[in-house]
């Protein structure tokens, strides 16, 4: 495996309607041992909560934070993200969601496994409602760890270098897996996405656009490394969105991968 190349990166976190848990993700961002060079916030409609967080945010976060809005005209995830990514300034992108709260390796993790022709995807580990709720009242002192993450997601909360370098390209890569990835943790580099079209904004309603980004990807050449041991990332616990569109989306992921579709009619060059 080369070393990476990255010397910077753009931090893109999606959110919608929680502005306490994007609050707690956006310290857990500020505590990193290599911070991005700018985060690029994609919101999906949010309620005017949101504004006036990031606004605040804004005055003194150690980078710059800037904020893409779209009206709420129901789950439109692919079509922020293109927007965030068409606005974002580094050549590599890390992708996460608002409702996480990153190790403070996370983004040191990710640059070091960063190498061209690869893209990224990772794992997350689940917090109960009861951590959930302990965190978000005392952000400052009470941070997750392996111990308080559920017991089926304790190994996604371990860090250990050397296995992370040896799974990147072993663990989730070939057979059944060869598209699993998780969209709340992901890195691509910027031209690897123009060469796609970004996010499929056919896609709406939840479920299965980062799939479908990471089969074109593939069909287009761009091999996928698994962030394992590293990169760590706790999911917040929150109630599910609707999955009613699910079957949609699944049947146009199936495609992509029929067809070997690399190119999204509607995605991110609309907004270069």
């Amino acid at each position: 495996m080369k070393q990476s190349q990255v010397t910077h990166c753009s931090l893109v976190i999606a959110t919608y309607n929680w502005p306490l848990a994007l609050k707690a993700c956006l310290e857990s961002v500020r505590q990193q041992s290599l911070l991005p060079s700018e985060i690029v916030i994609a919101d999906d409609g949010s309620r005017e909560e949101t504004r006036l967080l990031v606004e605040t945010v804004q005055k003194d976060f150690p980078v710059p934070v800037v904020h893409f809005w779209q009206p709420d005209e129901g789950f439109q995830l692919a079509k922020i993200r293109n927007k965030a990514f068409a606005a974002a300034k580094s050549d590599y992108i890390i992708q996460i969601d608002g409702d996480l709260i990153l190790h403070p390796n996370f983004i040191e993790d990710h640059i070091n496994l960063a190498e061209p022709g690869f893209f990224v995807t990772g794992s997350r580990a689940i917090l109960s409602q009861r951590v959930t709720q302990k965190i978000l009242s005392d952000t400052d002192h009470n941070r997750p760890n392996a111990f308080n993450s559920k017991r089926s997601n304790f190994f996604n909360a371990l860090r250990i270098g050397f296995l992370r370098r040896f799974l990147a390209r072993r663990y989730k890569v070939e057979g059944k897996n060869k598209y699993y990835v998780k969209g709340c943790n992901m890195a691509f580099w910027k031209e690897d996405l123009l060469k796609v079209n970004g996010y499929n904004e056919a896609f709406t309603g939840w479920g299965r656009e980062d799939s479908e980004l990471a089969i074109r990807l593939i069909n287009a050449g761009i091999k996928k490394q698994f962030i394992k041991t590293g990169g760590i990332c706790y999911h917040l616990h929150h109630k599910e969105a609707s999955r009613e569109l699910e079957k949609k989306n699944v049947h146009m992921m199936n495609d992509a991968i029929k067809h070997k579709t690399i190119w999204a009619e509607k995605g991110l060059n609309q907004y270069l």
